[in-house]
């Protein structure tokens, strides 16, 4: 039988990945040569959540999928 998988006994965890997601958001970003303006006016997201975003702070799902979508890669490279 599978056994599901422990979560650690804090959430130590949880802003490390969010930082590290908002790394890679900032990485395939800069590596397309766009600008955040570019990229929070044409995700329809207010420039604040764009940098929020790509400081690890918490933030929808839809804005990850919107931020995704304008960049053009699966969500899933962004928040592997």
């Amino acid at each position: 039988m599978d056994r599901v998988r422990d979560l650690p006994d804090d959430d130590n965890w949880i802003p490390e990945r969010r930082r590290a997601i908002g790394d890679r958001i900032r990485e395939e970003r800069r590596r397309q040569n766009l600008t955040q303006d570019q990229v929070w006016m044409a995700a329809r997201i207010n420039r604040w959540t764009l940098q929020r975003v790509e400081s690890g702070e918490e933030v929808k799902l839809s804005t990850l999928m919107r931020i995704a979508y304008v960049l053009d890669v699966p969500l899933a490279d962004l928040v592997r």
